[in-house]
């Protein structure tokens, strides 16, 4: 163990008991400074020939010249100072193995006067996803994409529920094995239950199993989805669709634990953790009585949202490296043109990843000399409007788009393609400046830009 010079006695108590800690640990001084490592930090986090003793956290853990929160990204550090209490971030450091995502919590070493006098820094590296090209798994580092991965990490060493809720095509199943894997059930089964076109008797029947001679057909006993999630999770894929009169047997065994096999009469006792997933708005179809409340406030007791493709542009290119890691074939292509990358980061992606994994599967086969281009992308995504991020008042030909006052309420763009929703949510989503100057942009009148804008509640 190396400490620094400086260290006070109870600085160097502390540092003896981190020794013993499993977990990789740090001790800070108010200056950022490292002034000691336990050996599971050394062994995870430091790289031979590399001092940190007597650095700055930030410059070691990020190549930063000044402290995280200068640099865009929450410094666990000024918050801990102020409350005098613990803070967790999600961030992604410099590893002796490439940028990695690490839990980091921080917790104050207080005088006897209350005043903070040194920091513990606690890492944890997140398996469950990589900030790098991976064959298998989440791929990402966005500021959306790390919400979600934060989200996950902070409810999965608990017992509640996990509602994920986003559009098609966004990695629900991923994140829910995420939430598996990084629980203390990671060792028990993974059992995915897709809702979508089961009838109830088939439902129930696969979920709970049956009985012998409990229906034509049923010439032996067979043991549901949630008898094999024992000790595992049990994820729920899109429940929204559980037909509404089996959803008050799906409440009874969340809440009881207990269910019985179809033609059964032996109540049986469940172990899973429960996660469910769905891309329709449950709150919506609550007001339309199309699902029970009293089940919505059971699933939802955790709810994360996550993010569309559109909204994390900046992971485009790390998965698409890792899609076509994860599907090449001998010989087919790996790469992908900066023209093609470019055009795949300005596209709107409706289908999400789903779609961009079909997008690229399909390039690849007419990507003959090993590299995708522009012209082996699909007609919709060559066509698409491009994400600028700013455009100016009169700037409409920038993006291809007519001049001001050649455009009506439903207008196509200069390509002859409409005006869609999708389109224009994802030009305001980009666009910087004022409503007016975007009216102009794209040749609306500022009335019927905002009635657009107020149906998309966007306004």
């Amino acid at each position: 163990m190396k400490t620094s010079k400086t260290s006070a006695p109870p600085i160097d108590s502390l540092v003896s008991y981190l020794q013993h800690d499993a977990e990789p640990a740090i001790v800070l001084d108010t200056d950022y400074r490292i002034l000691a490592a336990n050996a599971a930090y050394q062994r995870q986090f430091s790289t031979a020939g590399k001092p940190y003793v007597g650095h700055h956290c930030f410059r070691i853990s990020h190549g930063y010249d000044v402290p995280c929160d200068q640099a865009g990204e929450h410094c666990p550090m000024a918050r801990a100072h102020e409350t005098k209490g613990p803070d967790r971030v999600l961030h992604i450091h410099h590893t002796p193995r490439g940028p990695e995502h690490v839990d980091v919590e921080l917790r104050p070493i207080l005088d006897g006067k209350a005043q903070v006098i040194a920091y513990v820094e606690r890492l944890r590296t997140v398996r469950q996803a990589s900030a790098r090209p991976r064959e298998e798994g989440l791929v990402g580092r966005s500021p959306a994409f790390m919400a979600a991965l934060a989200a996950v990490q902070r409810v999965a060493p608990s017992t509640l529920p996990v509602l994920l809720m986003g559009e098609s095509g966004t990695g629900k199943e991923l994140f829910a094995r995420a939430v598996h894997e990084s629980s203390e059930r990671a060792s028990g089964p993974f059992v995915v239950v897709d809702c979508s076109g089961l009838s109830d008797a088939l439902f129930e029947s696969e979920l709970f199993g049956y009985e012998r001679g409990a229906f034509t057909g049923a010439t032996s006993r067979k043991a549901g989805l949630v008898d094999t999630a024992h000790t595992g999770t049990l994820f729920l894929d899109e429940i929204g669709d559980v037909p509404l009169s089996m959803q008050v047997k799906l409440l009874r065994l969340i809440e009881s634990g207990t269910y019985r096999r179809v033609g059964g009469v032996e109540m049986l006792r469940a172990d899973f953790r429960l996660v469910a997933a769905t891309h329709q708005p449950l709150e919506g179809m609550l007001e339309k009585a199309q699902f029970r409340q009293d089940l919505y406030y059971r699933i939802a007791a955790f709810p994360i949202r996550l993010p569309a493709l559109r909204e994390r542009r900046g992971d485009i290119s790390m998965l698409a490296a890792s899609l076509l890691q994860r599907s090449a074939r001998s010989g087919s292509p790996r790469s992908i043109s900066d023209e093609a990358l470019k055009m795949l980061e300005h596209y709107s992606w409706p289908g999400n990843v789903r779609q961009l994994r079909n997008v690229l599967e399909r390039a690849r086969l007419y990507a003959d000399e090993g590299e995708i281009r522009v012209e082996h992308l699909p007609e919709e995504v060559r066509s698409g409007v491009q994400a600028a991020p700013v455009v100016p008042v009169d700037g409409a030909a920038g993006l291809g788009l007519p001049h001001a006052g050649s455009l009506d309420s439903d207008t196509t763009v200069a390509t002859g393609r409409r005006l869609t929703d999708a389109v224009l949510s994802g030009f305001v989503a980009n666009f910087v400046g004022t409503r007016r100057e975007m009216a102009r942009a794209l040749g609306l009148s500022e009335r019927t830009l905002y009635r657009r804008l107020r149906a998309l509640g966007l306004d």
